[in-house]
C-alpha cells in the first residue's frame, strides 16, 4: 500500500511539475495527532468515552462478582437440594454467564457501542480538521498537504512547512463563530445514547428465571423449616424420654429405700424393745417428734444391731458345722478301728 502511495505521489509531482514550473509547487504537511491533542473537543470526547467505558466495565465486573456469589451459595446449599434443583440452578447460572459475556461483547466488541460512539464523537472533529485544511490550502494556494500521522512515510520534514498551528487557529476561529451551535451539538453528542434494542424473548426468559428463583428459594426455606421442625421434635422426644427414665429411677429408689426401712423396723427390734415401745406409747399420750439426725442415728443403730445378729448366727452355724464334721470323723475312725480288731 505504501509503495502504491509513493508511486502515485511521484506521478503527481512529475505531471504537475511541467504545468507549474513557472511558479513552483507549494507543499505542506500537518500532524493530526498534535492537532487532536490541542483541540478541546477531542479531549472532551476522549473523557466521555473513558467514563462510559469505565462505567460499563464496572457494571460487568459487578455482575460477574454477583455470579460468583451465586455459584458459591449453590455449592453451600447442595446438601439441601435435590438433583433436579441443582441441575436447574446450574443451567440458570450458565445462561446468566452467557448473557454477561454477550453484554460485554455488545459494549466492547469490534462493532460494539464503544466503537460506534467513538466514531460518532470523533467524526465532527475530523470534519473540522478536513475543512480547515481545505480553507488553508485554498487560501494560500498549496498544491499538496500531507498528514504526518498517516501511512505516508516521511523520512524528513522541515518545520517551516508544518501547517498544524495554522489548522489549529482555523479550527479555533470556526469554533468561536459556531459556538452556540457547536455547544448544542457537543451536549447532544454527550447525552446521546444508543437506542436500546428491546428483546422480548430475553425479557420473558428473565421473568421466568426470576419466578423459578423465587420458587426455589421458597422450596429451600420450606425444606429447611421441615428439617428444623423434625430436629426439634426429636430433641423434645429425647428430653421427655430422659426425664421419664429419671423419674422411674427416682421412684424405684424411693420404693427400695422405703421397703428397706420397713424390713429394718420389722426385723431389727427385739420383743423386749417392741414391748418397751408399746408400753411407752401406751403410757405416753403425747410423743415428741424426733429430728432428722435422731432418725438417721436410730436407723444406723438398727442396721448395726441387725448386722451383729447376722454375724452371731453365722458364727453359731459355722461352729455347728465344725462339730458335725468332727463327730463324723470320730465315727469313721471308730468304724475303722473296729474292723482292724476283727
Amino acid at each position: 500500500m505504501k509503495h502504491k502511495v509513493l508511486f502515485l505521489l511521484t506521478f503527481v509531482f512529475l505531471s504537475c511539475f511541467s504545468v507549474q514550473a513557472q511558479r513552483g509547487v507549494r507543499i505542506g504537511y500537518i500532524d493530526t495527532e498534535y492537532i487532536l491533542e490541542n483541540v478541546p473537543e477531542y479531549q472532551e470526547a476522549t473523557t466521555q468515552l473513558e467514563n462510559k467505558a469505565q462505567k460499563w466495565k464496572t457494571e460487568i465486573d459487578g455482575r460477574l462478582s454477583e455470579l460468583d456469589q451465586k455459584r458459591t451459595a449453590l455449592s453451600n446449599e447442595k446438601a439441601l437440594l435435590t438433583k433436579e434443583l441443582i441441575d436447574e440452578r446450574e443451567e440458570d447460572l450458565y445462561y446468566e454467564e452467557k448473557e454477561i459475556l454477550d453484554y460485554q461483547q455488545k459494549r466492547f466488541g469490534p462493532n460494539g457501542d464503544l466503537f460506534i460512539q467513538k466514531k460518532q464523537l470523533m467524526q465532527p472533529i475530523q470534519d473540522q480538521i478536513f475543512a480547515a485544511v481545505q480553507d488553508v490550502a485554498a487560501g494560500k494556494k498549496y498544491d499538496f498537504i500531507f498528514d504526518k500521522s498517516a501511512d505516508v512515510v516521511m523520512l524528513y520534514s522541515n518545520k517551516a512547512y508544518d501547517l498544524s498551528d495554522q489548522i489549529l487557529r482555523t479550527i479555533t476561529r470556526s469554533s468561536k463563530r459556531r459556538q452556540v451551535s457547536s455547544k448544542a451539538e457537543r451536549k447532544a453528542a454527550e447525552e446521546e445514547e444508543l437506542v436500546p434494542e428491546i428483546n422480548y424473548e430475553l425479557e420473558e426468559r428473565e421473568r421466568a428465571l426470576e419466578e423459578k428463583k423465587t420458587e426455589r428459594e421458597s422450596a429451600i426455606e420450606k425444606r429447611r423449616q421441615e428439617i428444623l421442625a423434625n430436629r426439634e421434635a426429636k430433641k423434645k422426644a429425647a428430653e421427655e424420654r430422659r426425664q421419664q427414665i429419671l423419674d422411674e429411677r427416682a421412684k424405684a429408689r424411693e420404693d427400695k429405700l422405703q421397703s428397706r426401712d420397713e424390713n429394718t423396723n420389722d426385723d431389727g427390734k427385739s420383743a423386749t424393745e417392741k414391748s418397751s415401745i408399746q408400753t411407752t406409747k401406751d403410757s405416753t399420750t403425747v410423743e415428741t417428734p424426733k429430728t432428722r439426725e435422731q432418725l438417721i442415728e436410730e436407723n444406723r443403730q438398727k442396721k448395726l444391731a441387725d448386722r451383729e445378729k447376722r454375724k452371731k448366727e453365722l458364727e453359731e452355724r459355722k461352729k455347728k458345722i465344725l462339730e458335725e464334721r468332727q463327730k463324723a470323723i470320730e465315727e469313721r475312725q471308730k468304724a475303722k478301728d473296729s474292723l482292724n480288731n476283727n
